[in-house]
């Protein structure tokens, strides 16, 4: 008799809902797609990591056929309290009834989760994680996008997806970056993540890229949308003079979450 089959009903159900996530999943995403508490989730992946069925990690737990997961928790669980308030400054931009798109940046993850205290939005997304926080809540509708599987993104790329993005009209696109260059402006590490970011930027009225202060010193080989094209970097660190600057040039109004009143490119 093999592992599996001597598994229960509920962790069979669970270890099918990590490989409709993408093989990795926090655990809040997974008590939401089973219905049932974190803690069930938690005494549950407990045990299918300890028959070898899974791997545990601080958060969540991620098939040991996916070398996706451990990338995906490791962008997760890197600064997120800068990420929360990151995401809690984003969220304040955003009204009830708004048509979003949100990437499959870790920093919008967190934002998606702000979001849950929003009504009736329309969520586009190509992030599975996105989409799962999203759906079935406060009437939302989440529409996720076709493409080809990232695994390590936990979310879908290439051609069919940008051809979808193009169908949408989103009040703002709220989008990650690797890097941010006052020469450049935001670069990713992927081009298909680039090219993704153009396409969803020249459908939205407003651009906000949600980004925190440590990729301020980082560099990427892919540069994103023509930051005149941007209209606002959340962020939770003031940046330096010479990056403040550049935004100021480039129109693009800086919001720093925590501070009483937000920075912008006022003259």
């Amino acid at each position: 008799m093999t592992k599996t089959q001597t598994h229960s009903h509920r962790e069979l159900e669970l270890l099918e809902a990590l490989r409709q996530l993408g093989g990795s999943a926090r655990s809040a995403e997974l008590a939401r797609v089973l219905d049932v508490s974190e803690e069930t989730v938690r005494r549950t992946i407990k045990a299918l990591a300890k028959a070898g069925a899974l791997e545990r990690v601080h958060g969540g737990a991620y098939l040991p056929d996916t070398q996706a997961g451990l990338s995906f928790f490791s962008r997760m669980t890197q600064f997120p309290d800068e990420k929360r308030a990151i995401a809690k400054c984003a969220a304040k931009h955003t009204d009830d009834g708004m048509t979003l798109f949100l990437d499959v940046g870790s920093t919008t993850a967190f934002v998606s989760e702000e979001l849950r205290a929003r009504h009736n939005l329309t969520v586009v997304t190509n992030s599975i994680g996105v989409a799962q926080t999203l759906v079935n809540h406060n009437n939302n509708r989440v529409h996720f996008l076709g493409g080809e599987m990232q695994g390590n993104e936990r979310g879908t790329f290439g051609f069919v997806t940008e051809n979808q993005i193009r169908r949408f009209v989103f009040d703002m696109a709220i989008l990650s970056a690797d890097a941010l260059s006052p020469k450049q402006g935001v670069l990713f590490t992927n081009a298909i993540e680039a090219n993704l970011a153009i396409v969803a930027s020249e459908s939205a009225d407003q651009v906000a890229f949600a980004i925190d202060h440590h990729k301020f010193d980082a560099t990427a080989p892919h540069c994103g949308p023509d930051m005149r094209q941007v209209d606002m970097l959340f962020t939770d660190t003031a940046p330096n003079k010479r990056l403040r600057a550049a935004c100021k040039e480039w129109g693009v109004a800086v919001h720093v979450a925590g501070q009483t009143e937000d920075t912008d490119d006022d003259e």
